[in-house]
């Protein structure tokens, strides 16, 4: 990060106590960017991403309830996805000064948790854009699985096996305290290739690890079982999909198209952790979407797009993945 650039630190207060550690870099009077971090991150994860967008645009960051500098709720009920979102309004609330609206970007777990905010009437009014990496709906998932067939979703649970296995008592928080935050870094170079970054994963990796587990353990079953919306208001959702994803199916995102004003597909020939190992690829697709919905700008070329209303197929572009 430039030496030069102020970053301005603040806690907001949620309305079941919990305190979100918030940083905001860049001026103000730019295009608002909130970025929201995954499990088992920290608002650390954006730090390449921030460096790249923060001379034009006006970045916020947070730590998720939970995790790095933020604080915890009592118990599961306060991992809940409405909590989720009303703590990215309260965020926003506290950033923002005037009703421009926001461009939001989620990565895995903070993916998952702003589909609920792009679903919800009070969040999506104050949205732009929704970029969703590498996290996908899970309420929209659970829609797509009634009408598909087993061999998707069976491709899907062998990826996602680890959610299995953090909803069994007591097994998960005991892996993380016998070590797992300790190896994190060699569970992250098995699934991606690559050592990570300086600065990953945060000293706080094994609290953050076990407390994130709430956010399964209260989600995932409900909201696949009992799905809440089937569709979106947002005015431009981007989807990035990592091709060599760890842990999510591709297969995962195909029943979107006609479920929001208008789609952005965009595939990358990335990993999981894209924000930290490729942050070019991150940045470039929201400068995309805010190019486009506050300039009125071109879509990207690589996108795959539909726009609701236009007949199957008519806007799709060939798959190609951003290198």
């Amino acid at each position: 990060m430039p030496e030069s650039r102020e970053i301005r630190r603040s806690v907001v207060r949620t309305s079941d106590g919990v305190g979100l550690a918030v940083r905001e870099h860049g001026d103000p009077a730019d295009p608002t960017v909130v970025l929201v971090h995954g499990y088992p991150d920290t608002q650390e994860l954006w730090t390449a991403v921030v460096d790249l967008l923060a001379d034009d645009h006006h970045v916020v960051t947070y730590d998720v309830r939970g995790a790095g500098e933020s604080t915890a709720p009592g118990g599961l009920s306060g991992y809940a996805m409405t909590r989720l979102s009303d703590d990215l309004l309260a965020v926003v609330e506290s950033t923002t000064t005037d009703d421009r609206g926001v461009h939001l970007v989620g990565h895995d777990w903070g993916s998952i948790q702003s589909w609920e905010s792009a679903a919800r009437p009070a969040t999506a009014a104050r949205l732009r854009s929704f970029t969703a990496i590498a996290g996908p709906s899970l309420d929209l998932t659970a829609h797509k699985a009634r009408k598909g067939g087993p061999v998707d979703g069976l491709r899907q649970l062998v990826k996602s096996w680890y959610i299995l296995a953090f909803h069994l008592p007591l097994a998960a928080p005991l892996a993380w305290r016998a070590g797992l935050g300790r190896r994190w870094a060699r569970t992250f170079q098995r699934t991606e290739g690559t050592p990570p970054p300086a600065g990953h994963p945060a000293p706080t990796i094994t609290t953050d690890g076990v407390q994130g587990i709430g956010l399964y353990r209260r989600n995932m079953l409900d909201r696949l079982l009992r799905p809440r919306y089937d569709r979106v208001e947002v005015p431009l959702v981007q989807v990035g999909i990592t091709l060599r994803d760890a842990f999510i199916d591709p297969a995962t995102y195909d029943d979107l198209p006609g479920r929001m004003p208008e789609l952005w597909v965009r595939r990358a020939a990335a990993t999981h952790w894209i924000p930290v190992l490729r942050p070019d690829v991150v940045a470039g697709w929201i400068r995309d979407a805010v190019d486009a919905t506050e300039r009125g700008g071109d879509a990207p070329t690589d996108a795959e797009i539909h726009r609701e209303g236009d007949p199957p197929a008519a806007d799709r572009r060939p798959r190609t993945a951003t290198r």
